[in-house]
């Protein structure tokens, strides 16, 4: 379908016009910008009634139409979630402007000045399933970085979104700036999200977040080009020489903390020489969290209550409280499996064997490798980036949490004095 195929002519006008912001957004100055990121968190604040309120009629909706435990978690917006989204944009007025950043420069013989800068991509376009979070997030990073954002976050936040996006179109116009630097296209429905794909005259890069269908769509059929944020099938492997006590801790902050999110745990790997010191502590402190363990058979016979695992197991991005354990050989057999199931999100490994855990580190191809750490800590605003755009897992432009920095693109300055090629 092409962008003129939608019935409704306001579509196109709101492309445009979310066009012509970016090219008044380009050209702020960073104190425009961040004052304007601290009316929009004031802004936030001060709506919260209005906001919860649309975001308890989404849920209402959600549980009426049988949408999961972990959906909902995702699309649940209260005061306390709230608050941290207003102090993550808040952080991102702190944040330092990457445009017009010199990445780098030289001189050439003839005198030539060449330097090529960061300049915003223009219109971010992003889809996004019941997750109005990166509503904000991602309004707050195009902002901050000079580019207007057209949003389409799904159905199922469909109140929740409208609302946001009301409270951010007023805090921008009463700083000053277009309204359509930020717009939705949820009303619209599929047949707004599938003309986003092919609006290549007017959005200039496409962010898909969401589930792995929704991914492999957006890749599949977008003529615009496309950042692919990944689903996140993460592992964590307990080396032979890792202690009890920080594997207990990291495998159930990593497992149990928020069970819904891309970064939270959902293979756990054994070396087998540390299983059965490991295992029957790990998986007590996780079955007393909730946790259901799909074990294989060694991992079956080292504790009771472990369901069967089957192969689909080991490629499920469960997101909720079950986790797949496997024992393997060595470090070789737990790096295989990870490039066999997982989807370059992130991993882990627990040791307290330096070479082992340099190993890892350079032979795991995926966007985060850990050492000694929960895999909760991929994320924009872990990483310092106030808020993210979503977790690259591709390796073109950008990969892992992305910030400022990765919705920028560059350009390059020439300047002369009347030097000809000749």
């Amino acid at each position: 379908m092409s962008i003129t195929d939608v019935a409704a002519p306001s579509f196109v006008e709101k492309l445009s016009a979310a066009k012509a912001a970016s090219t008044v957004l380009a050209t702020l100055t960073a104190d425009r910008k961040n004052a304007a990121l601290r009316a929009v968190a004031g802004a936030l604040l001060a709506a919260e009634s209005r906001i919860v309120e649309a975001n308890e009629r989404d849920l209402a909706a959600a549980r009426e139409a049988g949408l999961s435990a972990s959906l909902r978690d995702r699309l649940r917006l209260d005061g306390d979630r709230l608050a941290s989204l207003a102090a993550a944009t808040e952080l991102v007025a702190t944040l330092v402007d990457p445009v017009g950043e010199t990445v780098r420069g030289r001189v050439l013989p003839n005198g030539l000045r060449l330097d090529q800068i960061r300049v915003p991509f223009g219109v971010v376009g992003a889809i996004y399933e019941a997750r109005p979070n990166v509503t904000v997030d991602i309004a707050a990073l195009a902002l901050k970085s000079g580019n207007a954002a057209v949003l389409r976050g799904g159905s199922a936040a469909l109140h929740t979104n409208a609302v946001l996006v009301e409270v951010l179109q007023e805090a921008l116009v009463a700083s000053g700036l277009p309204a359509h630097a930020v717009v939705t296209i949820d009303e619209f429905g599929r047949e707004g999200a599938t003309s986003l794909m092919t609006a290549r005259e007017h959005v200039d890069v496409l962010v898909p977040r969401g589930s792995a269908e929704l991914i492999r769509t957006v890749v599949r059929e977008s003529s615009v080009p496309v950042i692919e944020t990944g689903a996140g099938v993460v592992h964590v492997f307990l080396d032979e020489s890792a202690e009890l006590e920080m594997s207990v801790d990291i495998v159930l902050d990593a497992k149990t903390t928020r069970p819904s999110v891309c970064n939270a745990l959902e293979t756990l790997l054994v070396h087998e020489a540390a299983a059965p010191r490991l295992l029957p502590p790990v998986i007590a402190a996780l079955q007393a969290a909730g946790v259901t363990v799909h074990g294989d058979e060694r991992t079956r016979s080292l504790a009771d209550g472990v369901v069967a695992a089957t192969e689909a197991d080991w490629a499920a991005e469960y997101m909720s409280l079950d986790l797949a354990v496997a024992v393997v050989p060595d470090l070789d057999a737990a790096t295989a499996h990870i490039a066999r199931w997982s989807t370059h999100h992130t991993e882990s490994i627990v040791t307290n064997d330096h070479a082992a855990a340099e190993r890892f580190l350079a032979e795991v191809d995926s966007a985060v490798v850990m050492v000694n750490a929960s895999t909760r800590f991929t994320d924009g605003g872990e990483f310092g980036f106030g808020a993210e755009v979503g977790i690259s897992t591709q390796k073109l432009h950008a990969r892992g949490p992305m910030g400022l920095g990765e919705l920028t693109s560059s350009k390059w300055v020439v300047r002369g004095s009347g030097q000809v090629r000749g």
